[in-house]
């Protein structure tokens, strides 16, 4: 990840339009992980937990959700491990970035049925 205003990257799930879904990230210029979802729009912060998250490199970042749990993990470590509902339902799922971030993502799937 590279960037001057930010270096983050993520994956989203439950996407239903634009401004409502939830969000994964790993940043790399903040050394966290954080969970957020957006409702009309609007960002939420759910959690942010520091992680070691190196500029430059290859990371793994792994979003698990099953009704109102979810758990977000960084390079196999689980980071993030609670409930929230917020958000329910099918949607769809991407890869999300911000700002000035150059983020390159490989690999991405769903274990989903």
């Amino acid at each position: 990840m590279q960037g001057n205003e930010d270096r983050a990257g993520g994956v989203v799930w439950r996407f239903k339009d634009g401004d409502n879904y939830y969000v994964a990230r790993a940043n790399a210029l903040e050394n966290n992980v954080s969970l957020y979802y957006t409702t009309r729009g609007s960002r939420h912060t759910i959690k942010y937990v520091d992680a070691p998250v190196a500029a430059n490199q290859w990371h793994s970042l792994r979003a698990e959700f099953a009704g109102k749990r979810i758990q977000v993990l960084l390079d196999g470590k689980r980071y993030i491990d609670l409930e929230d509902d917020h958000i329910s339902g099918a949607g769809a799922i991407g890869v999300w970035t911000k700002a000035d971030s150059v983020t390159a993502f490989d690999d991405v799937s769903w274990g989903g049925g």
